[in-house]
């Protein structure tokens, strides 16, 4: 049996993600954009820099875009 529950997406989170895109050098610098409301996911401020983003999401920090693809 194939239960969609047991096939969880790969996720990330949005600290890390931000580092990864090279939007940030440094965790530190990821903690303030996120705590001071300058990143949205998905069109909505987000403050939560351990939120977990699944592929599709978008992410924007002033004029970049960013949309989550990873790899399963």
């Amino acid at each position: 049996m194939n239960n969609q529950a047991d096939q969880q997406l790969p996720t990330i989170r949005l600290d890390q993600f931000l580092q990864l895109g090279q939007i940030v050098s440094s965790g530190g610098q990821a903690k303030h954009l996120i705590q001071n409301g300058q990143v949205t996911v998905n069109g909505e401020v987000e403050t939560r820099r351990r939120r977990q983003l699944q592929p599709g999401d978008q992410v924007a920090v002033g004029d970049e875009l960013l949309e989550v693809e990873l790899e399963s």
